[in-house]
Formats: structure tokens, sequence, C-alpha cells
């Protein structure tokens, strides 16, 4: 494999980096942690819908910008550098994903060309709690076009419009995935208290809510885990992002901060605490890289590519968070420096999608079938 952006795509990263680096500055990002009236910033979401970054991968016949799945990796990158408070993930990289994936035409008409425009918000609601999710799991259910449960913790639940929802339907105990309308009166919603409050989750619960069918019955698992393999190289881009501008400012800091008459950067303790940050950051770099791959190719194993950027992108990206506060000695453990945002980020981050256990297991069942079955 040998895969690189195009030029194109720097471009796009170029515009990505300039528009975030004005719109979504630590002063943004603290305003919204610190408001629990304002679950994220609404200016920067409808920058982001003027510039087309919400219709990415969206088909021009449904109203958006009908580019690739790479093109929203080098988007992903930029806004886990810049700590976006939107619910961009839920929308885009979940719900969005979905319906590309399992919606009929009248559904991916219905939907898309909204959530290109950034007027409709979508989140994904799987998790009914602590645990691995599977299919076995699912307790929620739904019979004759209603549903009946709660999901939590579902993030972004407060500011979507609708829901995708896995439920076990029927008798059968199958699974499929339903589309809910969130704004209805049966449909509750509860806060839950999470590390990083510039994404909000909720505890969602539904009591006899309408749902309708997306993708055919009895799918749902199979087309939530091919969504969740699509999400986690997108989030792991915003890891690597995330786990780079970490990076950045211990070195920056290592570089200015003077101690006994010399820059902290020149003690060899130092040194090896940002070496080992760059060699984790690299190799994450190096699995996102192979994930943005697999999917520009919709190669066999991209399910292999997702479980190994995820890990490795979750383990570099609380690395860094984590050598960054310590380089920033007691002044890292303060509130007014920043490394507190990067550091509540990077362990939200790794608990999304399943967490890491769920990723370092998935690596591992890819990993035993693709010897099993004698592949290079």
């Amino acid at each position: 494999m040998n895969f690189d952006f195009s030029e194109e795509q720097y471009l796009l990263r170029d515009q990505a980096k300039r528009f975030l680096a004005d719109r979504s500055t630590p002063a943004v990002v603290r305003a919204v942690l610190e408001d629990e009236a304002k679950p994220y910033d609404e200016d920067l979401w409808r920058g982001m819908a003027e510039l087309g970054w919400l219709g990415t991968a969206i088909p021009e016949e449904y109203g958006g910008a009908g580019m690739s799945g790479e093109d929203l990796c080098v988007i992903a990158e930029e806004l886990g550098r810049s700590l976006a408070p939107t619910p961009f993930s839920s929308s885009v990289y979940m719900a969005t994903e979905a319906l590309l994936m399992a919606g009929s035409d009248q559904q991916k008409q219905d939907y898309l060309p909204a959530l290109a425009m950034g007027e409709r918000i979508g989140c994904m609601a799987v998790s009914e709690g602590i645990g691995v999710t599977d299919a076995a799991s699912i307790n929620t259910r739904a019979n004759e076009g209603v549903i009946e449960g709660a999901k939590v913790p579902v993030a972004d639940g407060d500011v979507a419009d609708f829901a995708v929802v896995l439920a076990a339907q029927g008798n059968s105990g199958d699974t499929s995935l339903f589309l809910v309308e969130l704004n209805d009166d049966s449909v509750r919603r509860e806060a839950v208290e999470m590390v990083d409050p510039t994404r909000s989750h909720v505890e969602m619960t539904f009591e006899g809510t309408a749902a309708e069918l997306l993708g055919e019955p009895g799918e749902g698992w199979s087309i939530t885990q091919a969504v969740f393999d699509r999400a986690a190289i997108l989030m792991a881009f915003e890891q690597v992002g995330g786990a780079q501008a970490c990076l950045d400012m211990a070195v920056d800091y290592a570089k200015n901060r003077f101690a006994f008459g010399r820059a902290i950067g020149s003690y060899q303790a130092i040194k090896h605490k940002l070496a080992d940050i760059y060699v984790a950051t690299e190799l994450a770099r190096a699995n996102a890289y192979y994930g943005a791959w697999a999917l520009a190719t919709d190669a066999p194993d991209l399910a292999t590519a997702a479980a190994a950027a995820r890990v490795a992108a979750s383990e570099a990206y609380n690395l860094a968070a984590r050598e960054n506060i310590q380089t920033h000695g007691g002044m890292g453990f303060t509130w007014e420096f920043d490394c507190h945002l990067y550091y509540r980020r990077a362990k939200l981050l790794s608990l999304a999608l399943g967490g890491e256990r769920k990723w370092k297991d998935r690596l591992v069942s890819q990993l035993e079938a693709r010897n099993s079955s004698g592949e290079e």
C-alpha cells in the first residue's frame, strides 16, 4: 500500500486549518465548556455548513458536495486539532453515514439535504449502558411502528432533531435500525455528565415513539458495525489531530520555559517525553492513513484498518494529552492553561463507539480471522 492525500486534499486541509484557527479558538471552546446552556457553538456550525463540510460525502443529488471519505478524513484531523465544539461526528460520521448506507431513496431525499445544510442534526443511539454493546444485549424494542426503551449515553442527543436507533424487532429479537424524530412528547432526554462538556451526552428514553425502519429488517447490527468502522477511521483522524496539537503545545512550552538557566526542553527527561508522544502520534497517523486508504478503495480489510486506526489513535491521544500536562509541570494542572481541554477530549473520544476494549478485541478477532484464512 502506498497512500497519500492529493494536492486538492492538502489544499482543503489548509483551508480547514485557517478557518478553524479563526473560528474554533480556545476561547470558543471554553465558552461552551463553561456554559451549561450552550451545548455547542452555533456560529461555528453555521460556518461549517456554509463551507459545505456537513455535506462533504453526501452526493450532489441530495444536496451535498459529492466528495469522498478521504476528504472527510482531512477535515476530521483539523477538527480534532482545534477541539471544535460541534455535533459534527454524531451528525456527519454517524447519522448521515447510516442514511447513505441503508436509507431508501425517499429517506435520503427527506433527510440528507437538511443535514448537508446544517438545518437538522442527527445522532445515533446504540449503547444501553456500561459494558460492550452487541446484538444480544439490545433491550430496546420496536413493534408495529413504535419503539420502547432507553439508550445511554447518546452523544449530542440533546441537540439532535432525529436519531438512528438500534432496536430488537418484534418477537424474533433480530436487531434493526429505525429513524426516530426526537421532537416528540414520547421522547425523554436527560443530560449525562461527561468528562468533556463540550460534547454533550444524554440518556434517551422512548415511550411508544413512532419509528420508521431504516434498511432491511434484521440487518441492524451489521449496518451499525459498518457505520462504526467508517466512523472509527474518521474519529482516529480527530484523535491524531488532537495528539499533534498536544505535541506542538508541549514542544513550544519546553522551548520557552527556563529552569536553572536552561530551556527545560534541553533536559533528557523532557526530551524522552516529547519523543514518546512523537512516536505514538506518527504510529497513529500511519494507521489512520491505512484507514483512509481502506475507505478510498472500499478494501475488504476495512474493518481491520478501522480497528487498527482506532486503537493506535486512542493510545496516542491519551499519551499526548497526559504528557502534555506533565511537560507543563504545575501550570499544566491549572484551569487557565489549555492542557485540560485536550485531556478531556482525549478521554471522551477513547470512550466513543464502544471504547478501547471493544476495538482491541475487534482488532484481535480480525487478525485471527485473517490468519486462519491464510491471508498475508
